[in-house]
């Protein structure tokens, strides 16, 4: 495959990573399971917390089960061979982690323990190349100012919350409440440049 034919499968329904994608400049496709049928995937189970899991220890086990189910994928499909990246975003406040809110009131409730404390967002990436499989990890840090309960609730009406680790979205309505942050804004919004492109470089997949 030639430099300017090269591309990869992105294994994630986030529009952000697709984004985030195209700002490196990478030629993608998606490969997503079906709806319905024997490629139907069990999304809750997979991210299920194990008792007692770390949070680095979740958010790259769940990272690599998610690319285990895509490489399956891609062979049950028969498609063309290229490599496969797979991400997943956790926030942990300690060692609670907190995933995507089940409905409004859930995320009310974490956004109401994340105001006024600074918490980690743990980004794990993992990319299958061939028989070769390439990880790595951002770990960010974001402090929330306080938050009245007005305007936690005015927050998560927006609708914005619901759907993001954490119950919030870094580049949406919710950097109003962010006093400070140390990291990888990319990873926080679900991607990690340098993590990703350092990655695709050793796949070939970007140039050096």
């Amino acid at each position: 495959m030639t430099q300017e034919n090269r591309f990869i499968y992105l294994a994630s329904q986030s529009p952000r990573r697709r984004q985030l994608l195209e700002q490196l400049g990478v030629r993608h496709e998606l490969l997503l399971p079906n709806a319905a049928g024997d490629e139907a995937e069990d999304a809750e189970a997979i991210e299920a917390v194990l008792p007692g899991e770390a949070p680095t220890t979740y958010v790259e086990r769940v990272t690599g089960l998610k690319l285990d189910a895509a490489v399956v994928r891609h062979a049950r499909r028969g498609l063309s061979p290229a490599p496969i990246l797979c991400s997943d975003t956790t926030v942990a406040l300690g060692r609670t982690i907190y995933g995507k809110p089940e409905d409004a009131h859930d995320a009310v409730r974490m956004l109401g323990e994340l105001a006024g404390h600074e918490h980690r967002v743990l980004t794990a990436v993992a990319l299958q190349v061939g028989p070769r499989r390439l990880t790595a990890l951002s770990v960010s840090r974001v402090r929330f100012a306080p938050m009245s309960p007005a305007q936690i609730q005015d927050y998560v009406a927006t609708g914005e919350p619901l759907g993001k680790a954490g119950a919030y979205a870094i580049q949406g309505r919710a950097a109003a409440y962010v006093e400070h942050l140390s990291g990888s804004y990319s990873g926080i919004m679900g991607l990690p440049m340098y993590e990703t492109a350092r990655l695709l470089r050793a796949a070939g997949v970007l140039a050096v």
